[in-house]
């Protein structure tokens, strides 16, 4: 690969999306709260809650010909807990021939103490609208998302505090608060292999003039050059001018002075990234995360994991968003052609959980085992990782699983294969230490597998009730201890650690 055309490409890119609200410093305190981090982890195209954690049994439903419960060999109760798992495997992905093995109860006894599982019925079908709605619990509170709220409160002195890696989907929309300080909106990472590239404005540059030179440079640009051009006289007033030009004053600073290029950077030293021959070199942690996501350098999603976590620990970011994109992803070298694919070969289905539509068993196993692979890759780097005080990176967050909607629950009379439209009706992944973990809320009606609630306070089952989108947000919030004076938002005592 030849490394400059490549970083000058990436560099335009960054400049265009500097120009909305995004990358900027929060402001500095002496002190604050002990640190949170949020890890949105996105299901796109609706992860089904029935067909992990709180699938029923064939045995279990009189309905069981015409609904979407499980045979009973393939639904497990691994660690004794209250959580179901399917571990299954298909010579097919509907019609394409992807053989694969998924499972869902490894994560579950590994991972089972912390995690939460909570039902809940959405107000929307719509695959934007249901997507934002999921991080701001349907505008609970003033329409901020659970990432512009975690950036408020534990963003302070964090260079990018809130950052998007996932593409193509309305998880990363901003909110609809306007109050916010521009510090917390989210800044998008569209490429997070080789975004730290475009965190330094003359590292990796060949010919790059010295520092002093550059920063002279930059000095007479905004000092002179801007302010006397005719396109700052016509333009000065607008807001995303005065935006832009801050962006290039002590926010880029602060970014290129924590060297972010070098922290952040997951490559090694090879013929095709030559980092060594353009004066850059790897991350201290580079080799750990390479290890823990072997598949960094050609799966979207294990690129964005890597990431996600290097922002967390090399401490740039309080929350990221992270998830399957829409696109197949297949392993090295892999084609649908002659031959057929090996077992394993394809990593992501088309359109990832939508793709149930056409093979909704095999789509719901293969997705659901993908995220959960990622998912326990991160906490165990986390874990590994210690923040302070002997505890670990992993003590002080959240992984919640978001998505639009669960899938619908008939099929046609004893099939294996079928398709399966959209449904308001599902549940949420929560894992953390920081919530009532070991736990399932609310529960599932095995004659129709419609999920119902539970009561906000003690956790009791309800069946008849349906929880809502802002309960669960507000789950979330409280969980992660973040004050919300005068929001009005319910208070869901379960939800919390110490509940």
């Amino acid at each position: 690969m030849n490394l400059t055309p490549s970083r000058r490409g990436l560099l335009a890119g960054a400049a265009a999306s500097l120009a909305g609200p995004g990358l900027a410093r929060a402001a500095r305190t002496p002190a604050g709260p002990p640190p949170r981090f949020l890890i949105v982890l996105c299901g796109t195209g609706g992860c089904s809650i029935v067909d992990s954690f709180l699938a029923v049994r064939e045995s279990e439903s009189a309905n069981a010909a015409t609904l979407n419960a499980w045979p009973d060999q393939l639904v497990q109760s691994p660690g004794g807990g209250p959580f179901r798992a399917i571990d299954f495997a298909s010579k097919t992905i509907g019609a394409i021939p992807a053989p694969f093995t998924a499972n869902q109860s490894d994560f579950v006894k590994r991972h089972g103490q912390d995690m939460m599982v909570a039902t809940y019925t959405g107000t929307s079908v719509n695959h934007g609208v249901a997507e934002h709605r999921s991080v701001t619990g349907n505008a609970a509170w003033r329409g901020r998302t659970l990432q512009e709220a975690v950036a408020l409160t534990y963003g302070a002195g964090k260079p990018i505090p809130n950052v998007h890696l996932v593409n193509g989907v309305s998880f990363t929309d901003r909110g609809t608060d306007d109050s916010l300080p521009s510090s917390v909106y989210g800044e998008r990472a569209p490429s997070p292999s080789l975004w730290p590239l475009s965190l330094d404005g003359r590292k990796g540059v060949p010919g790059a003039p010295d520092a002093k030179l550059f920063e002279a440079a930059r000095a007479f640009r905004n000092g002179t050059l801007d302010p006397e051009s005719d396109f700052v006289r016509t333009f000065g007033d607008s807001v995303r001018l005065k935006r832009w030009l801050e962006l290039r004053g002590a926010p880029l600073k602060d970014i290129e002075g924590a060297d972010l290029i070098t922290q952040l950077m997951v490559h090694s030293d090879s013929e095709d990234m030559p980092l060594k021959a353009n004066g850059l070199k790897s991350s201290p942690l580079a080799k750990k995360v390479r290890e823990a996501f072997p598949a960094y350098g050609f799966d979207p999603l294990e690129s964005q994991a890597a990431l996600a976590f290097l922002l967390i620990r090399c401490g740039v970011a309080s929350t990221v968003t992270l998830g399957p994109e829409t696109s197949a992803v297949f392993n090295k070298g892999a084609a649908l052609g002659r031959g057929g694919l090996s077992a394993g070969d394809m990593r992501n289905t088309p359109i990832a959980f939508d793709f149930s539509h056409q093979a909704h068993r095999e789509v719901q196993s293969l997705m659901w085992s993908r995220v959960l692979s990622v998912t326990d890759r991160l906490i165990t780097l986390l874990k590994s990782e210690e923040l302070a005080g002997g505890k670990s990176y992993w003590d002080h967050s959240l992984v919640y699983v978001a998505t639009e909607f669960g899938r619908s629950r008939n099929r046609p009379a004893g099939a294996m294969t079928f398709g399966s439209g959209h449904d308001l009706n599902n549940g949420a992944l929560i894992v953390s230490p920081l919530v009532n973990g070991g736990k399932m809320l609310g529960g599932v009606d095995p004659e129709t597998l419609m999920t119902y609630g539970f009561d906000p306070l003690s956790g009791r089952p309800e069946p008849g009730r349906h929880m809502t989108e802002p309960e669960i947000y507000s789950g979330i919030i409280q969980a992660l201890g973040i004050e919300t004076p005068g929001a009005g938002l319910p208070d869901m005592r379960v939800m919390r650690r110490k509940a």
